[in-house]
């Protein structure tokens, strides 16, 4: 088990922010959180909570879905990172790996993995010393390189996802619901996978995730989101020892381990956000 940060130095740093859509929709509310080196941090909350927006707000795409931020700042290495291009964040080690395995499908595995260095300058070797890194974590991506991704299982998605990202040689990743529509035992793999790309890489992870259980084994430290709010931030160990994380996201109590269902939404804003 993870519990704390490698280091105190911040990488990521997103202060108070408040994001709009349409001119209209309020999605996030003062948000506030950060991203040490080396550290693994937890973005938590239900569906809908804000995690997404939050992550898109830090790479620059909430401009596709007429999203904006409208207040606060998000530094980068002590310096503002809004209004960037997202390529140009990407070339400052940012990347996102979207929500829902996003690949393209009519292309193999490997051709899939090599557009994630498109903008590299460093040459044909680095790249391809890079691609066998990838595939020394994903062994199963090497079987199927050759695959064309559309064909490949909801797992192997997920693996092509991340594999592409690390190959943009990234200092921090923002990796949305990753163990989305997988199976539990492949959540289990694309987190250890996490973990061990974190400590031989030294790649910062920043993720957003609803499956609290999982995620708080993991990570370092974490935040909950609820209706666009951090309601709660901690140590990963903080966290899972909290009486209200276990009632509302582990499904535990006092009175023992109960379903989701059983604890009213309504219930957690009343208390959270009065």
């Amino acid at each position: 088990m993870l519990d704390a940060a490698k280091t105190d130095t911040t990488l990521l740093e997103v202060n108070n922010i408040e994001v709009i859509y349409n001119h209209v929709i309020l999605v996030l509310k003062g948000v506030s959180l950060t991203v040490p080196q080396g550290g693994i941090t937890a973005l938590l909350g239900g569906n809908g909570a804000g995690k997404t927006t939050t992550l898109k707000a830090i790479s620059n795409l909430l401009h596709s879905e007429r999203g904006e931020v409208t207040k606060g700042s998000i530094l980068y290495k002590g310096e503002r990172v809004q209004g960037l291009d997202p390529a140009a964040l990407v070339k400052r080690g940012v990347i996102q790996v979207m929500e829902g395995r996003h690949c393209f499908e009519h292309l193999t595995v490997e051709e899939n993995l090599l557009t994630g260095a498109y903008t590299r300058r460093d040459g044909k070797g680095a790249i391809e010393a890079d691609l066998e890194m990838v595939y020394n974590y994903f062994p199963r991506l090497k079987e199927r390189r050759r695959s064309q991704s559309g064909y490949t299982s909801g797992g192997e998605q997920q693996m092509t996802a991340v594999g592409r990202a690390l190959m943009s040689r990234p200092e921090t990743i923002l990796l949305d619901e990753p163990s989305m529509g997988l199976a539990p035992q492949l959540v289990e793999q694309i987190f250890e996978i996490v973990k061990s790309i974190n400590e031989n890489e030294g790649v910062s992870f920043l993720l957003a995730e609803q499956n609290t259980n999982v995620a708080l084994r993991y990570a370092h430290t974490g935040y909950i989101l609820e209706s666009g709010r951090v309601v709660m931030e901690g140590t990963a160990a903080e966290l899972r020892e909290n009486p209200d994380v276990k009632e509302f996201y582990l499904g535990m109590s006092e009175q023992g381990r109960k379903s989701f269902r059983d604890v009213r939404s309504y219930r957690r804003r009343k208390r959270w956000l009065a």
